[in-house]
């Protein structure tokens, strides 16, 4: 057997079946040929869409195109791309099929591609024996993701309307316990402005007997706002303070409330269309000269391989025809 794989017995048996070699070749390249036709295979057009990110924040230590890949490869859009466009009659599966539901899966995520370009945009590429539903499908995939993104936006946004609103609603509360207090110590005891007032108190004290114009001062009220302020000023400081500071905290939650509402009736796309998907006008699959080519070298090499086997199992015709 050694002597079949130097060169001379390797040449010389080559040139010894040197027609039946070329013969069957030939005969595999035109087998490959028509069976790669499309009588045989349906040919596939593809169409490809790439997209970017946006208006999306990373929920954790994924990107922004990690986070888009993993919802487009989520079972609610596939669901929806299925039923959108009948993919079961489509890909001529049987529904009463055993196993229907995983055939159906695998016919689609062999038709459909999608992952990351080197430039973390996002891929997507149909192939589909229709070059315009090919199409479609690539540019109902960017929709789906749309809806999908909007919708969780638009279910975290309701949860922090009502968040805010709470906020707002204690806050609106507090505010008016605050001032209803503020209203009792200034109609009951005459406490409005406790600076202001505490000052005046000392210049009636300084003029304890006559006024500038010679009249009496009313030194009973004198006494009694001077008893209420002792008693109820810091309260009336407290009071005011916490007003204002809850007005302030109130103008800042409204704020933030208004915005979530903005956001919420917003209508936002979530994905930046780099390159549209367009209906092909050459097929994709097959590609019949690779099936050619390798139809007539796979055809060659078992040919050879059978010549070695016959020539080794035939050792009086080998030194027959050496001689």
């Amino acid at each position: 057997m050694d002597n079949y794989f130097n060169n001379t017995s390797f040449v010389n048996l080559i040139l010894q079946w040197r027609v039946h070699l070329a013969a069957i070749t030939l005969a595999a390249a035109i087998a490959g040929a028509v069976f790669s036709g499309s009588m045989f295979i349906t040919p596939l057009y593809k169409s490809e869409a790439v997209a970017y990110p946006a208006n999306i924040n990373s929920y954790s230590d994924e990107s922004e195109t990690e986070q888009m890949l993993q919802i487009l490869q989520s079972q609610d859009i596939v669901d929806s791309m299925i039923e959108k466009f009948n993919l079961t009659a489509h890909y001529e599966i049987d529904p009463a099929y055993k196993y229907f539901k995983t055939a159906l899966l695998a016919e689609y995520h062999q038709k459909i591609k999608i992952g990351k370009t080197p430039y973390e945009a996002i891929s997507i590429s149909v192939k589909d024996k229709d070059p315009e539903q090919a199409a479609a499908m690539a540019m109902e995939i960017l929709k789906l993701y749309d809806k999908k993104v909007a919708s969780l936006h638009k279910t975290k946004s309701v949860e922090v309307i009502e968040m805010y609103e709470m906020q707002l609603a204690a806050k609106k509360a507090l505010i008016d316990s605050l001032q209803e207090r503020l209203y009792v110590l200034g109609n009951d005891f005459g406490l409005i402005d406790y600076s202001a007032q505490s000052q005046e108190i000392m210049k009636g004290y300084l003029r304890t007997v006559y006024g500038n114009n010679g009249s009496n001062i009313n030194t009973k009220g004198v006494s009694e706002l001077k008893a209420n302020i002792e008693k109820h000023g810091g309260e009336l400081l407290t009071i005011t303070e916490m007003l204002q500071h809850e007005a302030r905290t109130f103008v800042e939650i409204k704020l933030d409330l208004e915005q979530a509402q903005r956001f919420y009736k917003s209508k936002l796309t979530y994905s930046n269309i780099i390159s549209k998907p367009y209906p092909a006008d050459k097929k994709a699959y097959p590609v019949r000269w690779v099936i050619v080519a390798f139809s007539a070298l796979g055809a060659f090499l078992l040919s050879i391989l059978a010549i070695f086997v016959i020539d080794a199992r035939n050792p009086a015709a080998r030194k027959q025809k050496q001689a």
